[in-house]
């Protein structure tokens, strides 16, 4: 490959995920499953909540705005991938590149943020129950959503900024399906170590301290749903909980594989695998294992079906 100088590079082409022509076709029907489950799912879960008043506390407020958000991380990823699946069409522009980047950065950080506010609000509902109107309001709650969007533009800009004053030199092939972090270093022939200090720092402050949250939350959540007296009451508490912490796990587990890493030790091929969990796998999943899990949205289903009957 032609080295390429920063000043006339005007696209990067995606490699996308494999090359093998007997896998295109599959991964085009599998992905595109994916991607409508994604959306039904996700969009159901943000209609429902607005039109169940059973729905309308603090805690499926900020499940509306998760929904939300996987459906915008899914859809500035999967649409161009497809597309890429099926055609010679694997160019992304450098401005288009930059642009995925950042709101890939963005989704991805408000959606830590926001599992972390869903934690805190499971403490407060669950262990200060008659505080909890006064201390989740409805201005409380905006409030987080804001200050959620707004950390995560923050980071955002952060890293696009620096990625895109880079020099890359050595190729304008990107090793993924998308423009992220990880392949968009391997390009470069700027010294990058500063970037990668940043980096580490910003996803361990951003992960750390929201599984710090989550940590402190569920220890005081788990004791007192022990000690709740009522079958129905205990059974409600954890199912809520329980799909809370799925989701987390899910989420985390590859967040911090991908990215609490040196840069020595990527391997971009074994990233492309990884990333697939949590921009693609973690979105279509996640509206499953709250209707499924959390017995008040299975309720709000049931009361929808049966309006329509």
């Amino acid at each position: 490959m032609t080295p390429v100088n920063h000043t006339d590079l005007h696209e990067f082409v995606l490699l996308g995920l494999t090359t093998r022509p007997d896998l295109l076709v599959p991964l085009f029907l599998a992905f595109l499953a994916m991607y409508l489950v994604t959306l039904l799912g996700n969009f159901g879960i943000i209609i429902l909540i607005r039109t169940d008043l059973h729905l309308h506390t603090p805690m499926y407020y900020f499940l509306g705005h998760l929904a939300f958000v996987d459906v915008c991380y899914s859809s500035i990823i999967l649409p161009k991938m497809l597309v890429q699946v099926l055609t010679e069409e694997k160019t992304i522009s450098f401005s288009g590149c930059a642009a995925q980047l950042c709101c890939f950065v963005v989704f991805g950080v408000t959606e830590c943020l926001l599992l972390a506010v869903m934690a805190y609000d499971r403490y407060v509902a669950i262990c200060k129950p008659l505080l909890y109107p006064a201390i989740m309001s409805g201005w409380t709650c905006r409030w987080l959503v804001a200050g959620s969007y707004a950390i995560s533009i923050l980071h955002a800009v952060t890293h696009t900024t620096f990625i895109f004053t880079f020099s890359f030199c050595r190729s304008n092939v990107i090793n993924h399906y998308f423009c992220d972090i990880a392949p968009l270093l391997a390009l470069s022939c700027s010294d990058t170590h500063t970037y990668e200090v940043v980096v580490l720092a910003l996803v361990s402050i951003n992960c750390l301290s929201t599984m710090t949250i989550i940590f402190v939350s569920y220890t005081y959540i788990l004791p007192t749903v022990l000690r709740i007296r009522s079958p129905e009451g205990r059974r409600k508490a954890f199912s809520t909980c329980a799909s809370h912490l799925t989701v987390v796990t899910m989420f985390y587990g590859a967040i911090l594989f991908m990215y609490l890493r040196p840069s020595s030790t990527y391997a971009l091929d074994e990233n492309k695998t990884a990333t697939l969990f949590y921009t693609i796998m973690t979105p279509t999943l996640n509206p499953l294992v709250y209707s499924l899990r959390n017995s008040e949205v299975k309720a709000a289903l049931r009361r929808a079906v049966g309006r329509r009957q």
